[in-house]
């Protein structure tokens, strides 16, 4: 069970919204924490490290991972939690745009799942959690852009999890509800409405639902579940 054992998890996006959440929730419960985020990290605790950098940036993935190694020895968990939007029409959007969405929200889940599951098959077990979104079922209009990337997030869950399946790794997928967090910030709140009326739970969500799902997911007991993309609040 969580908490009875100490846990070495990776965390990125950890600076903000829900990845900070995480963060903080697992670095209170005691387990070897690390981030990895653009930005400096609010947590000062003694199970905490951050590393500064870009989920798409190969060389500084790969140095982090190696510095965990040292650390640690060992990684049980990755929480691939960064990620970027742009809620806008596919006319409207840019290349640059496009390119920026792709790098850190597919880019960055591949590298850094890769490098992750290279530690993870070393002690022949590892749990990786990708977090994508409701805007692949629902295929909202104005995130063309964000909800394809996800959807390749969605593949990569599920292709990884055969791929990983031998060592004890398991891959999943968490699209959360609508959070109030800097992602939908400047997202219309009539187009918020329309979003929570579709979910089968007609309410916003907490980063605490998210973390819930973690929990089990990453339990040892949990072996048996890969592939699996759930919707909090439900499609």
């Amino acid at each position: 069970m969580i908490g009875e054992s100490k846990m070495v998890i990776l965390i990125t996006g950890a600076s903000k919204g829900i990845g900070y959440a995480i963060a903080r929730h697992y670095t209170e419960l005691g387990h070897s924490v690390y981030g990895i985020s653009r930005t400096a990290s609010e947590i000062a605790d003694s199970n905490y490290q951050h590393y500064e950098a870009s989920v798409d940036d190969e060389e500084k993935v790969h140095s982090a991972i190696r510095a965990i190694k040292r650390k640690s020895g060992r990684l049980d968990v990755l929480i691939n939690n960064a990620g970027v939007a742009s809620m806008n029409h596919s006319l409207l959007t840019t290349t640059d745009t496009l390119k920026q969405i792709f790098s850190t929200n597919v880019y960055g889940t591949f590298i850094c799942s890769r490098e992750a599951a290279k530690l993870m098959i070393r002690a022949k077990y590892g749990r990786i959690i990708n977090i994508t979104t409701f805007a692949v079922p629902f295929k909202l209009e104005g995130e063309a852009v964000y909800a394809a990337s996800k959807a390749a997030v969605d593949s990569l869950t599920h292709i990884m999890a055969r791929e990983y399946a031998e060592w004890n790794i398991t891959v999943n997928a968490i699209a959360p509800p609508a959070v109030k967090t800097n992602l939908i910030a400047g997202v219309d709140e009539k187009k918020l409405k329309k979003l929570l009326e579709r979910q089968a739970i007609h309410k916003y969500g907490v980063p605490e639902d998210v973390i819930n799902t973690i929990d089990f997911l990453i339990r040892p007991s949990s072996g048996m579940v890969t592939g699996q993309t759930i919707y909090l609040g439900g499609v």
